[in-house]
């Protein structure tokens, strides 16, 4: 395509809100469970929280801000802003126009939002590559942002334990800098909405009252105001999809697995990552997990991950890095990385 360039991730940050929910809180709350049985099943000692009045454009605006100054990038490079989330300020206009104001971006700057959760981020990234790649823009500040505690039935004790709160702000550029986007593999199966979602709210069904409770079908108190969750039904999802997600991505990018240095999957939680990673038949040493001190921040998980694990030595120059979203929708997503 005459004008057209290849994609870079130049520079990752993230926010996590100073609120938090320890398992000692939880086991507090649920005597039931015990310290050790809950990071056993989720490999989650602390979720952050946003404050009473912190809400997804301040954290979008902390992690954007956090971006530029650690990277010394000018927010004046904006051409497009892309705010991926499940929880805006509000129904319109977009969060993504509050946050472009705040970071007082160019008026010549796009800004939208993307509905998508745990795919968002590889979604995002896909969206961006194309932009880049048909030359009307160079440079895509995404910034993927949830606030899915307040979600949360304060009963709920099985999704309290897993969802946590964050941003993570990503800037994409047309520069050859930083990791080179491979080819972008996307799926959807919208037969499984209703395994995970937020049934009242919108404009089909209307709140009621929070005391309705009922039973979900793991026994937890749920009500429609708030996340539900049919977490066996996820977890066969995942085992059909991440497996043919993987080799999709390998396919569609002319790669062996044995060529990936690394593997970063959205980071529902460890008992699920653990047995995905046996599945695929991942060395542990290739497999990267970061989420005890944070949790399932939903959209966010990858790019915090692969934030850690730059950090930690395990992306540097010359990694191809395999990264996999799946859940909410049902939709998946994944690409290859090559720094």
């Amino acid at each position: 395509m005459p004008g057209s360039s290849s994609a870079h991730i130049a520079a990752i940050s993230y926010y996590l809100p100073s609120g938090a929910l320890t398992n000692e809180q939880l086991s507090e709350a649920f005597p039931e469970w015990s310290v050790g049985k809950i990071m056993n099943k989720v490999g989650i000692s602390v979720r952050r929280i946003a404050g009473k009045e912190e809400f997804t454009s301040d954290l979008a605006v902390a992690a954007a801000k956090r971006l530029f100054e650690e990277n010394d990038i000018p927010a004046s490079c904006t051409d497009y802003l892309m705010l991926c989330t499940q929880s805006p300020d509000h129904f319109l206009p977009a969060t993504a126009c509050l946050v472009h104001e705040r970071l007082g971006l160019s008026s010549s700057a796009a800004a939208i939002d993307i509905n998508q959760g745990c795919s968002g981020f590889v979604y995002g990234i896909g969206l961006a590559r194309g932009l880049i790649a048909s030359g009307d823009v160079r440079n895509v500040l995404l910034i993927t942002s949830d606030t899915y505690s307040r979600f949360l039935h304060p009963a709920d004790k099985g999704n309290r334990s897993i969802f946590g709160d964050a941003s993570a702000a990503v800037f994409i550029t047309g520069d050859p800098v930083g990791g080179k986007l491979g080819k972008v593999v996307h799926g959807t199966d919208g037969k499984g909405a209703r395994n995970l979602i937020v049934r009242n709210g919108g404009l089909r069904f209307p709140k009621t009252a929070d005391d309705l409770l009922h039973k979900d079908p793991e026994g937890n108190p749920c009500n429609d105001n708030y996340l539900y969750m049919n977490g066996a039904e996820i977890f066969n999802f995942s085992l059909d999809a991440v497996p043919a997600l993987v080799k999709a991505i390998l396919k569609s990018n002319d790669l062996r697995q044995e060529e990936i240095d690394l593997f970063v999957f959205h980071q529902a939680n460890k008992f699920m990552l653990d047995y995905l990673r046996k599945k695929v038949k991942i060395d542990p040493e290739r497999f990267f997990i970061f989420m005890e001190h944070c949790g399932n921040t939903v959209s966010s998980t990858i790019p915090i991950a692969m934030k850690q694990a730059w950090i930690e030595g395990k992306i540097r120059p010359g990694s191809k890095v395999l990264i996999a979203g799946f859940g909410v929708g049902y939709s998946w997503g994944g690409t290859v990385l090559y720094f």
